[in-house]
């Protein structure tokens, strides 16, 4: 069921003060310790008993596509974050989203099916990113003969609105199954799951998409490594999908640099479906610190 928009604007504020509230306290943490960004593919060990691990980024993403507003453009995203919270050894809860999303409009589409909702004048239009928590559980540690292997859950909230044009207004709930093996100086991590996705439209529809990652991580040099990471879902219907929930997949490519306490990142980001941007850039930074102990 859709949100009212009342509820959403209400939702949206406390999103982003919360959002900027996290911002500056990692801004003022200690930092230690590894994550997957440039990334987004799960890997499947946690962070660590009563640790916070906390990244922040930036993306620039050409041609970006927005299908059920009909809006075409450049979108940039700021003050992107994820948290990852260690309540046992085995077990993390996380968080994740974005301050502001601008899209500077490129094209717009009047018979899009929510084109008649968007409140925009101009040529740019900006939103809070939609949020997402989740849990990921580690059933199995990893050995030298043997991958770890993990399970996530995961909810995306409806943060983002209709008249700005970037939002669906939904839910969707996401499962994975994680799996991560090091060898050498190479770690491989996939991931596998499936999706419900609400159609933003119609009430009462819904679009059960299969969800896919893959990364591969390689040290060159000490502090400095090489990350290819490919990951999106696909679209299990035979027909066209319920608008918003078409298939898609992102490529990234780039380095990752440790630097005392701290790790940065960059990579160029490579849409594959129509539906992706054609390419872009993302760049950020990760802290990891002990956030309180378990006794």
């Amino acid at each position: 069921m859709r949100a009212s928009r009342s509820a959403r604007g209400r939702f949206g504020a406390v999103w982003r003060v919360g959002a900027i509230a996290l911002v500056v306290i990692a801004a003022h943490a200690g930092v230690a310790g590894a994550q997957s960004r440039p990334a987004v593919t799960q890997d499947s060990e946690t962070v660590g008993s009563g640790k916070l691990l906390v990244d922040l980024g930036v993306d620039y993403q050409q041609d970006a596509f927005y299908p059920a507003s009909g809006l075409h453009g450049n979108l940039t995203r700021w003050g992107t974050f994820d948290l990852s919270l260690g309540v046992s050894s085995i077990a993390d809860v996380q968080l994740s989203g974005g301050i502001v999303n601008s899209l500077f409009i490129t094209q717009r589409d009047p018979n899009a099916p929510l084109a008649p909702l968007v409140d925009v004048n101009g040529s740019r239009t900006s939103d809070v990113q939609d949020g997402v928590v989740g849990t990921k559980v580690r059933f199995v540690s990893e050995t030298d003969g043997r991958p770890s292997f993990g399970i996530l859950f995961s909810t995306r909230l409806p943060n983002s609105k209709h008249p700005s044009g970037l939002g669906l207004d939904t839910m969707d709930f996401n499962f994975g199954l994680l799996g991560g093996k090091t060898m050498g100086p190479i770690r491989v991590v996939g991931n596998f799951g499936w999706a419900i996705l609400e159609d933003p439209v119609h009430d009462g529809i819904q679009n059960d998409v299969i969800t896919y990652g893959g990364t591969l991580t390689g040290a060159i040099a000490d502090g400095v490594a090489l990350v290819a990471d490919i990951n999106g879902r696909v679209n299990t219907r035979g027909h066209t999908p319920p608008v918003g929930t078409e298939s898609r997949s992102m490529v990234r490519l780039g380095p990752r640099l440790s630097h005392g306490r701290a790790r940065y990142d960059a990579a160029l980001l490579i849409g594959l479906t129509p539906h992706d941007p054609s390419w872009g850039v993302t760049g950020g930074i990760t802290w990891i610190f002990t956030a309180f102990k378990i006794p």
